[in-house]
């Protein structure tokens, strides 16, 4: 008999994710929100991996430039074809770390804050197979998506979707450093606070 479960439910937790727990049972007196980002090699799940994750929090309906993340994650796998998109190069000039760094410095920028992003279950399972690569659980943080939220605006169906470019359109939002995580994260959190106050929540 193969006793290799016991082992794994024996083996203590690494300090930052129990941090990262912990801090859901701290009563916090202001709502903050985290706006997300990430840059991928594709679009698979299971096969693709975090090139970069940007990040900016919103507090009192003000986002705070100065409260933000910017990684850049090293690469085992790189496909050159996505360059064109993200404009990430392997061997760029960004300063990189690993990806167990980059999770490690993720969980501890947003702590209990409400995630939100666009298209957000995405971003949100790309740091989940991060999370499962290191052994350690799901994020636990409440979301909200932009591309829903609009959804909700108009009255749209569920398989209606509305691509971020759509949405600078509509809200005549700058498309400043597109297709960059810490650009699309500062896009989506300009839009989310227009979405926010036009369905008052």
């Amino acid at each position: 008999m193969s006793w290799s479960w016991l082992k794994k439910i024996q083996k203590e937790a690494p300090k930052f994710w129990e941090d990262y727990l912990a801090s859901f049972h701290v009563n916090d007196e202001t709502k903050r929100y985290v706006v997300f980002d990430c840059e991928t090699t594709g679009l698979d799940i299971k096969k693709d991996r975090i090139l970069s994750i940007g990040a900016v929090a919103i507090v009192d309906g003000q986002i705070k430039v100065q409260d933000s993340l910017t990684l850049f994650v090293q690469q085992d796998i790189f496909k050159a074809e996505s360059v064109p998109i993200h404009g990430i190069l392997k061997e760029g000039q960004e300063e990189k770390v690993v990806e167990a760094e980059a999770a490690i410095q993720f969980l501890d920028y947003i702590k209990n804050a409400t995630l939100v992003a666009h298209h957000a279950n995405f971003d949100i399972e790309m740091i989940n197979q991060a999370l499962n690569r290191l052994d350690l659980g799901r994020l636990k943080n409440q979301y909200m998506d932009t591309d829903i939220m609009y959804q909700k605006l108009k009255y749209y169906p569920e398989d209606q979707h509305t691509s971020l470019d759509e949405l600078c359109e509509v809200f005549k939002v700058k498309k400043s450093d597109r297709h960059t995580a810490s650009g699309d994260a500062f896009i989506t959190a300009l839009i989310f606070l227009k979405l926010k106050k036009k369905l008052d929540i």
